[in-house]
């Protein structure tokens, strides 16, 4: 595929046809696919959670940890208490051997799910 050809296939449609395409990249495991499909749709719909928090996840599954912290910091930014954008950001950091840093976003992201430690 050329490049013209590959920008226009993944900006294709219409805002909904679009998600709904990331959707069915991301189901079958085709990470880079959705994450290509969803950037646009993230710079067009930037106040969305659900597209920005699926981008990330396919660049966290596309080993793209960067990206993914990048896309999880700002959801994080906006919403402090978004648990599972604390959670994949913990565990991001994890992947990236950052343990100290991903400690607290893990603990966050516990206790935003009521998971308490037993005493």
């Amino acid at each position: 595929m050329n490049t013209t050809y590959d920008a226009a296939y993944y900006a294709h449609g219409t805002p909904a046809e679009r998600w709904e395409r990331a959707q069915l990249f991301f189901d079958a495991k085709e990470y880079t696919a959705a994450a290509r499909v969803l950037s646009g749709l993230v710079e067009e719909v930037p106040e969305q959670t659900g597209p920005r928090l699926l981008l990330a996840r396919s660049y966290y599954h596309s080993a793209q940890l960067r990206r993914a912290e990048t896309e999880l910091r700002t959801i994080v930014e906006r919403d402090p208490v978004e648990h599972y954008a604390r959670l994949m950001l913990g565990r991001t950091l994890e992947r990236q051997n950052r343990h100290e840093e991903a400690e607290s976003h893990l603990r966050i992201a516990s206790a935003l799910a009521g998971d308490f430690p037993q005493d």
